[in-house]
């Protein structure tokens, strides 16, 4: 071996220790970096805004991975913990899910039923009606006979929402008279309070909500439940 070789040979073997130092270093960091960051666990992350009192499910959120020793002690790592609840307030996009944000999905009382109808996505709930809220459902029926008076009467006082669903396209040639875009909105109800408003779906020209502030006004008296146009003064 001449002595251009041996410089060749040497040369190779610095090489080969220089990237094996090189090596080892990035080892090194990538080490400390592991050893301040921690190990990784699955968090969910809030895809779109989703509104107050709105029943939750899986598609609402993205799954992310994260240190978990950034991660606080209330975030939600499983989306089982979704099942029978609802958003307590606004969750914006981008936010991380924690558990303070939801809370169980109001439940039945004692005597009371679920029962759910389809309201005009208009006139009936307009976006302002959610899981949670109180409202009075008003039906407006068509006098039987020709000479009768068409009369809108207050059905149920009170009703405790307790689900909204998604906007439901209808058929158009069933019912000209009927809305085009409905609401499923679930009420818990007592059983007669529960056939009166099925009535309404069924044989109402028109069933509409009506929103109760909290705390508002007390129950309506019975003369005042029912309206007619050649009675109002």
């Amino acid at each position: 071996m001449n002595s251009r070789q041996r410089r060749g040979v040497i040369l190779l073997i610095l090489s080969v220790l220089c990237a094996l130092g090189a090596f080892a270093g990035v080892l090194s960091v990538v080490h400390d970096v592991q050893s301040k960051v921690g190990p990784e666990v699955t968090a969910y992350r809030v895809r779109s805004a989703v509104q107050p009192y709105t029943a939750l499910n899986a598609g609402q959120f993205e799954k992310i991975r994260m240190p978990k020793r950034w991660l606080s002690e209330n975030a939600v790592t499983d989306l089982a913990q979704l099942r029978g609840k609802i958003a307590v307030t606004t969750l914006r996009p981008g936010s991380l899910l924690q558990s303070d944000m939801i809370v169980d999905r109001p439940a039945l009382r004692p005597g009371q039923q679920e029962v759910a109808i389809m309201i005009d996505a208009a006139t009936g709930v307009a976006g302002k009606i959610t899981a949670g809220a109180r409202v009075n459902v008003y039906a407006t029926f068509e006098g039987r006979k020709e000479s009768d008076p068409d009369q809108s009467k207050i059905i149920v006082m009170d009703a405790r929402v307790i689900d909204v669903g998604q906007i439901k396209a209808l058929d158009p040639d069933e019912d000209k008279t009927r809305p085009t875009d409905a609401v499923p909105i679930t009420f818990a109800l007592s059983a007669l309070d529960a056939q009166r408003v099925t009535y309404a779906e069924s044989f109402a020209k028109r069933v509409r909500l009506a929103l109760v502030a909290p705390g508002g006004e007390p129950a309506i008296p019975d003369r005042d439940r029912t309206y007619e146009l050649a009675t109002d003064k």
